[in-house]
């Protein structure tokens, strides 16, 4: 991999949502702050989801990973939906913070594009449990609005490769008639069918695996 990749997922990793074991908390469930005890509670799931094979999520199994009494966490989140919810809020505001620092940095269209695909990637290698919740995976027996709302997310992310494949018809390196829908579906496409292969085999399939090779089909010509 080069060292712009490699340095694109350095980047991708200091933002990665760990979480702390019961056994290394350093305060009790009385000293967190309120603020603070919600984001260790999702600290916990999004830990628990990184576990290879489903294990089930239960306000008891969050209570001992997060140190934080049960009580505690349904006055934080009355129900397993708003936790799910407060997650994916989480990624998606993770996800665009760095999205946007692409966009302002990058001069080129076409650098835009690659580095956005190097996001979307190295995020799901440093976050396999978060990756679950991209996929829906994670989703399948809770409300149908969660599912609503990871695609809502996709189609936020679809839209910003449009954006970065205009900015390069507005550079010349893509034809004028080039179809912007059909390329950013296809590199969404690509994204989501990668987080799918990372997920079900159990986080193996490296999401960034033969990247150096692959983008020679997924990114078009003019743009190589």
């Amino acid at each position: 991999m080069g060292t712009r990749a490699g340095l694109l997922i350095w980047l991708y990793s200091c933002y990665r949502f760990c979480y702390v074991a019961v056994n290394q908390l350093e305060h009790s469930d009385q000293s967190i702050k309120p603020g603070e005890r919600e984001d260790r509670i999702l600290q916990a799931l999004a830990g628990m989801l990184e576990h290879p094979r489903r294990i089930r999520i239960t306000t008891a199994a969050l209570a001992k990973q997060s140190g934080i009494s049960a009580s505690a966490i349904y006055r934080c989140f009355p129900n397993k939906s708003k936790m799910f919810e407060a997650l994916i809020a989480f990624i998606e505001k993770t996800l665009f913070v760095l999205i946007n620092k692409i966009l302002q940095e990058e001069q080129s269209g076409a650098k835009q594009i690659e580095s956005l695909l190097l996001l979307l990637l190295g995020f799901s290698q440093k976050n396999p449990g978060m990756t679950r919740i991209l996929t829906g995976d994670a989703l399948v027996h809770e409300d149908d609005h969660l599912q609503l709302r990871v695609q809502q997310l996709h189609d936020r992310l679809e839209a910003t490769f449009k954006q970065a494949l205009r900015f390069a018809v507005s550079e010349q390196q893509l034809k004028l008639d080039a179809d912007i829908a059909a390329q950013a579906n296809l590199f969404m496409c690509f994204v989501i069918g990668r987080w799918y292969q990372f997920v079900k085999s159990e986080f193996r399939r490296d999401p960034l695996a033969n990247w150096d090779v692959q983008r020679l089909t997924v990114l078009p010509d003019a743009l190589l």
